[in-house]
């Protein structure tokens, strides 16, 4: 598996596992876990968007 391919796979895993974390803290009114959950999925764009960078220039 390329580099590229490997990092939007796991970009893709952090942004799924963010938005559960997003509404798990909304549902529980947990506003600590929602922040997190917010912030995980914008790392998971930013990985993704890294990988498809890579792919594009060939690692």
């Amino acid at each position: 598996m390329k580099l590229s391919t490997r990092y939007q796979a796991k970009g893709i895993f952090r942004i799924v596992r963010g938005t559960v974390k997003e509404i798990t803290g909304k549902i529980s009114s947990n506003t600590a876990l929602g922040v997190k959950g917010r912030f995980e999925r914008f790392a998971g764009k930013v990985q993704k968007k890294v990988g498809k960078a890579q792919g594009l220039f060939g690692f």
